[in-house]
């Protein structure tokens, strides 16, 4: 029987083991269990949190090994190559295709019945080959998607208009990578047009400043890759957020990775569109009001993405 209270991680490098810190800090499962190729990583992340626990909420937190996932409700997929300081997301395709090729079949000789989530890069593609791999439905395969780049494009946003981002209502969509597209069309702040917020705030450049945060939002993790190594804080709160809406049953929406079956005319590929998250997985993914050019940047996005499965080997 499956247990909603129970995850696993596979990956304790630097965006797994601070997603099992964020996930136990906020007290989101009761037991997690932390899996890595060096089990004595394993060992040390989970004695580390451990050794917090009583700040926290209760928590069993333990190394494991694939036969501790049999009841878990959610496992996270974190585990790949890193991407190096010139390097793009979808340098790492071969790499950790490979890994998966490996990883997937462990967890569903196990658990068949939990929902995966991907985590690792380039996020769109491995989703997509994770889906192949297990043979799960596609509600049951979710991806990270854009929902770390739509926050930064929230909290970018905030900093330039001095407005609480949790306000804002705006997306980043498509691959998570160079092809990502911000949707202004429908962006808004309380209900306010983004650009009619921007004129009450004193901007009278309100598009310029659209295209100066896009850029910021698509070049944000290349540079804190270029000054610190990688990137994990961020990713882990997106990931914590995105189990949260599993465990809680929210039926929030957010732009996660997902299967798209004909939205927007596109089909057979993962990418990041706004989708219903609940305890089911997705739900549902939406196809929202988009401009014709939003559209085609779309298009060109899933192509991109389309190109690189067309050479792998699934």
């Amino acid at each position: 029987m499956i247990n909603i209270q129970k995850c696993a991680i596979i990956g304790c490098g630097l965006v797994g083991s601070t997603i099992a810190f964020t996930l136990a800090e906020n007290g989101i499962f009761s037991e997690l269990v932390l899996i890595d190729i060096n089990h004595k990583k394993a060992l040390g992340e989970a004695m580390d949190i451990n050794h917090g626990i009583p700040f926290a909420m209760p928590a069993k937190v333990y190394a494991g090994d694939y036969d501790d996932i049999k009841n878990c409700s959610l496992v996270i997929v974190s585990a790949g190559a890193n991407q190096k300081p010139g390097e793009t997301r979808m340098d790492l395709v071969s790499k950790n295709v490979d890994i998966l090729k490996k990883i997937i079949p462990e967890i569903i000789k196990r658990n068949d019945e939990c929902i995966l989530l991907v985590v690792s890069n380039p996020v769109d593609i491995l989703t997509y080959v994770t889906l192949k791999i297990s043979g799960f439905p596609s509600n049951r395969v979710i991806g990270s998607g854009t929902v770390l780049d739509t926050s930064r494009l929230k909290y970018l946003l905030g900093q330039y208009l001095n407005v609480d981002a949790r306000h804002i209502h705006a997306y980043i969509i498509g691959e998570h990578g160079d092809s990502e597209l911000a949707i202004w069309s429908s962006a808004n702040i309380s209900g306010v047009e983004l650009e009619e917020f921007f004129k009450l705030r004193g901007y009278s450049n309100g598009k310029e400043v659209f295209e100066q945060v896009y850029q910021e939002v698509k070049h944000s993790a290349y540079k804190i890759i270029e000054s610190k190594g990688a990137t994990y804080y961020a990713i882990a709160m997106a990931t914590k957020r995105i189990a949260e809406c599993i465990v809680r049953n929210e039926h929030s929406i957010m732009p996660v990775s997902a299967l798209l079956n004909n939205h927007y005319g596109i089909s057979d590929v993962c990418m990041g569109l706004p989708s219903i998250v609940s305890r089911k997985g997705i739900e549902a993914t939406l196809e929202a009001p988009l401009s014709n050019e939003e559209i085609n940047k779309l298009c060109e996005s899933a192509n991109i993405l389309k190109t690189v499965l067309k050479n792998l080997k699934l």
